[in-house]
């Protein structure tokens, strides 16, 4: 699923950025910067095969034709100022990020720097992006907000399977769903 994710961002990155970079310079190599909060061989390594193969996909090799500045924050939070602030010094054509506070970063430091973000965390309500249908700036991506869906899955749960039973939980994330099963009058169980 990451994986899948990934390559949609490369993608939105693709048909974007890189073709105005390439239409910009046509001898300019179009140099991305990638952000991540892990080490490149640890967890985020899943997110970055499915990067590298999204680029090439679309026909991008790396040191052939693009160039991919990797800085990765190794767990370490207060490190990921200084990794964009490198990234915008450096002036890569865009930045791409899976962390969250490197897009808060990115969005502090440049306003015309593209930036394409993807997150579990709500971007509306970080205040990276205005909403959802206008982001607005220079912030792109996809964001997956599992528990503002919770009630139309629900929802499409009771159409599809009557009579229908939710399980209720002490889990703090299954609150949301809790709520939409009594908003749908479905039965919780026990």
């Amino acid at each position: 699923m990451k994986t899948k994710i990934v390559v949609l961002i490369v993608e939105v990155l693709c048909f974007g950025f890189l073709a105005a970079a390439d239409a910009q310079q046509t001898g300019k190599m179009p140099r991305i910067g990638y952000i991540g909060g892990g080490t490149g061989a640890s967890g985020s390594s899943s997110l970055l095969a499915g990067f590298r193969e999204g680029l090439r996909d679309y026909g991008y090799v790396e040191g052939k034709n693009i160039l991919v500045e990797y800085r990765f924050a190794e767990g370490d939070v207060d490190r990921v100022p200084g990794l964009v602030a490198e990234l915008v010094q450096l002036n890569v054509d865009a930045i791409v990020s899976t962390n969250f506070s490197a897009i808060v970063a990115a969005k502090k430091m440049t306003q015309t720097m593209p930036v394409v973000m993807v997150t579990t965390q709500d971007p509306v309500a970080g205040g990276v992006v205005e909403s959802f249908t206008r982001p607005g700036g220079n912030i792109t991506g996809l964001t997956r907000l599992t528990r503002d869906s919770s009630g139309k899955r629900l929802e499409l749960l009771r159409v599809s399977c009557r009579p229908c039973r939710v399980s209720d939980s002490s889990c703090p994330r299954l609150a949301l769903a809790a709520s939409a099963s009594r908003n749908l009058r479905l039965r919780r169980r026990r």
